[in-house]
């Protein structure tokens, strides 16, 4: 991203709005709610053009013909999963290998999916099952496997732990650091939760009021001299981004 705004009539989402993330690294994008977390990631992804700047994958800009090949390479886990609720699971899964030049045979559809399920700790009795047959937790790894069923090469997590209990949000933290380490991608999530950042991050980036208030490794975190970053992670009621008294 290189100087990166975004505004809605007079409202000013994204300013300015400039970093990078390495083939084969995972950034964790931190803010609180309306700091420009969802708009920046809808801007990459071409859901909404950005007014100004520009974005980059493998050094050239992404225009629309190069974002179309672009997204044949990306996967992505949308915050409450997202699934298709007339769909059984395995069809949510393959739901890419059931459309466009992504097309598949059903039969091997299915193996892939089954295979990519399995990969999420779901096994194959779970293929034929509805959305509405699953816990939140399963239903998020589903989410999980269909962003990983074509192997992508770039992965977006939208707040993957959203809406469950701490010993779920572990395991999908967990399965979403192994799982990017193991196919080599380059991850980029969005999160207010800290607890994906310690687990899955190798850098991170901070949002507030639209602006890039700090960006660095994970491990530079505690030692940071940033008093948007301290509060946030602290949690305290008290600084820049908001003072309660």
């Amino acid at each position: 991203m290189r100087d990166l705004g975004k505004a809605f009539d007079r409202n000013s989402v994204l300013e300015d709005v400039t970093f990078s993330v390495p083939r084969g690294q995972s950034l964790v994008v931190i803010g609180g709610s309306g700091t420009g977390k969802s708009v920046l990631l809808k801007c990459i992804l071409g859901i909404i053009p950005p007014d100004r700047g520009e974005i980059l994958f493998d050094g050239e800009p992404l225009d629309r013909r190069r974002r179309t090949a672009f997204l044949r390479r990306f996967g992505m886990l949308f915050q409450g999963a997202a699934l298709f609720d007339s769909l059984p699971v395995w069809r949510n899964v393959a739901f890419r290998f059931d459309h466009g030049d992504m097309k598949l045979p059903r039969a091997e559809a299915r193996e892939r999916a089954v295979e990519k399920l399995r990969r999420v700790g779901l096994g194959p009795e779970t293929a034929d099952l509805y959305p509405s047959e699953l816990s939140g937790g399963m239903q998020k790894r589903v989410g999980l496997a269909r962003a990983i069923a074509t192997d992508p090469e770039v992965i977006f997590f939208d707040e993957p732990t959203t809406g469950l209990d701490p010993i779920m949000s572990g395991v999908i933290n967990d399965l979403i650091r192994e799982i990017v380490t193991e196919m080599g991608a380059t991850a980029i999530t969005i999160t207010h939760d800290m607890r994906t950042v310690g687990t899955v991050a190798d850098s991170v980036a901070m949002l507030h009021g639209g602006r890039l208030r700090w960006s660095g490794p994970v491990s530079e975190i505690g030692d940071a001299d940033n008093a948007y970053l301290r509060q946030f992670v602290t949690g305290s009621a008290v600084g820049p981004i908001l003072t309660l008294r």
